[in-house]
């Protein structure tokens, strides 16, 4: 089974942190096209534009994607699929960010992850599930950090 996790859960996010600690810049992907300075910043912005730090230019939002594909990704115990296109405001190689010096990016993704994953924190809409309650945030938090963790073999 797929493991699945919260953000909510204690211990979570320190064990995320330390696998993203484990990330060199160097690590070999296992899919995509992402070098692991490119996943830092995707990271770092996914957890802004989610924050509403980091503007979307149009959402993706259909009656399927705020259904059954929310479904799948928040609530199932499906692994998420390798290679699926990402929004271009997170993707480096398009709007995203471009990587800056490796350290200082892993550096803010840890300050973004605890700061997203805080009791205090608020969302906007997400721009292809829409709306989610705090659960569901966490869950997706974990979810996203944790499939990009396993492209880098972390």
């Amino acid at each position: 089974m797929y493991p699945q996790g919260s953000l909510s859960t204690l211990g979570t996010v320190d064990g995320l942190i330390a696998r993203l600690e484990s990330v060199r810049s160097d690590s070999a992907r296992q899919w995509g096209r992402m070098t692991p300075d490119q996943m830092l910043v995707h990271l770092s912005d996914s957890f802004m534009l989610c924050t509403g730090k980091r503007p979307v230019a149009k959402s993706a939002e259909t009656f399927m994607s705020r259904t059954v594909v929310k479904a799948i990704a928040i609530h199932s115990p499906m692994p998420w699929p390798k290679g699926v296109p990402t929004m271009k405001e997170v993707d480096a190689e398009r709007d995203g960010r471009k990587p800056g010096e490796f350290e200082r990016d892993r550096q803010e993704t840890i300050t973004l992850l605890r700061a997203f994953a805080a009791p205090e924190a608020t969302f906007v809409r997400h721009p292809i599930f829409g709306a989610m309650s705090h659960s569901e945030w966490m869950k997706w938090g974990f979810g996203h950090v944790d499939h990009h963790l396993r492209q880098f073999g972390c």
